[in-house]
């Protein structure tokens, strides 16, 4: 199988279009982990994505005939600009489908490219089979993202200018993993020429497809996926990738959203390039691993594959980055309701920087207060600083891994509101569009009051909300009900601690 590959990464000729990207040393990121690590710099390429070598590999090979019938392809957008370029360079006809919550930027790059972009559902799932209806219907040839052979290859040429660019000895390469295109085409190379470098893939850990398709041996759908590295947010791994990967990955690292914001920022700071949170991931997984293991004194390498990004985005990354680089921890903390007890607590801190400090008054006995405290990187200065804090009296709830209090409390503490009854608490989530918060009104319904709301636009393409609605408990069963049949992803938060210590009534 691998020589079959190797054979058409070899003759895949991206170059008419593509740039053999750099790689470029990270050296903030080498001191700090003690190992040479280097980016491979895809975030260069002209659509500033790797996505552009596969596409225009498939597109290429297709007979004249198939050329005058067009081109079609669903994408949340880097395929699609991709594709699209690829389709202008060789005078072909392109056809776009792209979920409506796709960020605007990919949608104008993709029409800026030459493409007519068309915009259906809320998902690349129903993307995805509003083009392949089309295909039926007038014939145009649909080019899959990842799931082909000559996709694969094209994507291969990464590794084949990596391991061409960096002669030294390679401890591992870390790879994004989405529909698993980049992954097959790198690990299939990297394998049949230097099978002693280790190829690690890097999920998110909630669209983790890959790793749960090694793990049960065979392809699995996820039953829902993280949204928030959208370029790898996919349920399946493809066939083709699954078929390589079982053969010549190593293992999948997989990491979380905190995780992704900080990688970013580590980007930054080597590079000053602004890498979206698909791109980001391979440095996010690079980090994991070597936390995990302790490996010191190698060569490290990853893709940073693309900077597609809403420039509104930056607010929710930079807001989480500090927490994903376990540089801050969000508290709450019960003072004594009295003149003083703010003073007393700043000193108990031991000159530690605050990064954010909120209360509002509940009772005249306690203060429930939320904060968030700079530490050194690493967490086990927060384990310490919980430890002091409770040693001198203080009742403390590390809220730091809690999303309710990440996302929605830090911005409503003080919102207890005395006399509300049967109050559940959910948090939502769902395709960000115009009108889409009244349609997601609209849709609960008048039947039962909303108590609390909390929404707040990240610039990303789904919302988030948190809510309160009064439910008696004979009708709970018939409330959940109607949240499944609406199909907006919730989770129930009733229980969580940030609401029951800042928002609940007492």
């Amino acid at each position: 199988m691998l020589n079959r590959y190797i054979k058409k990464i070899l003759d895949a000729r991206v170059y008419d279009i593509a740039i053999e990207s750099p790689i470029t040393p990270a050296t903030f990121l080498s001191e700090r982990f003690g190992n040479q690590i280097s980016l491979k710099r895809e975030d260069l390429q002209p659509v500033f994505s790797f996505k552009l070598r596969g596409a225009y590999n498939r597109v290429r090979q297709l007979s004249d005939a198939d050329k005058a019938k067009g081109v079609i392809a669903a994408s949340a957008g880097n395929h699609a600009q991709g594709l699209a370029l690829a389709a202008k360079t060789l005078g072909i006809k392109a056809v776009i489908v792209m979920p409506k919550t796709t960020p605007e930027i990919k949608v104008n790059s993709a029409k800026a490219r030459g493409a007519k972009v068309v915009l259906y559902g809320d998902t690349f799932d129903e993307a995805s089979a509003y083009a392949q209806a089309q295909v039926k219907e007038k014939g145009m040839i649909y080019i899959p993202p990842y799931d082909d052979e000559e996709v694969i290859a094209g994507q291969g040429t990464v590794a084949m200018e990596l391991l061409k660019q960096y002669t030294d000895p390679i401890h591992a390469v870390f790879i994004p993993v989405g529909g698993g295109g980049l992954i097959a085409g790198m690990a299939a190379y990297i394998k049949y020429l230097r099978p002693e470098i280790k190829v690690v893939g890097v999920e998110p850990e909630d669209a983790a497809c890959l790793k749960a398709a090694l793990a049960a041996d065979e392809r699995v759908i996820l039953d829902q996926v993280g949204i928030f590295a959208d370029g790898v947010a996919v349920k399946q791994v493809g066939k083709f990738p699954f078929e390589i990967a079982r053969e010549c990955v190593d293992e999948v690292v997989t990491v979380t959203t905190d995780e992704i914001c900080a990688a970013i920022k580590d980007i930054f700071d080597d590079t000053r390039a602004i890498s979206e949170p698909a791109g980001a991931i391979g440095v996010a997984g690079l980090k994991a691993y070597v936390e995990q293991t302790g490996v010191k004194g190698e060569n490290l390498l990853t893709v940073l594959s693309g900077a597609n990004m809403n420039f509104d985005r930056l607010r929710y990354i930079s807001e989480r980055t500090e927490i994903g680089e376990k540089r801050e921890a969000v508290l709450a903390v019960t003072l004594p309701e009295k003149p003083g007890a703010y003073k007393k607590f700043i000193k108990a801190l031991h000159k530690r920087n605050i990064t954010e400090f909120n209360y509002r008054y509940a009772d005249g006995y306690d203060a429930q207060i939320f904060v968030g405290v700079q530490i050194a990187a690493g967490g086990q200065e927060r384990e310490q600083l919980v430890e002091e804090l409770e040693e001198q009296g203080y009742p403390v709830t590390d809220m730091t891994d809690n999303e309710v209090a990440k996302l929605h409390i830090r911005h409503m503490v003080g919102g207890r509101s005395e006399g509300v009854v049967d109050e559940r608490v959910f948090r939502f989530e769902f395709p960000e569009r115009p009108g889409a918060l009244m349609k997601f009104l609209t849709s609960l319904g008048s039947k039962w009051n909303i108590s609390m709301f909390h929404y707040r636009n990240h610039g990303a393409a789904y919302s988030r909300v948190f809510m309160g609605v009064q439910v008696a408990e004979h009708e709970r069963d018939l409330f959940i009900s109607m949240l499944d049949q609406i199909g907006f992803r919730y989770w129930d938060e009733t229980e969580n601690e940030a609401y029951r210590l800042f928002l609940r009534e007492k």
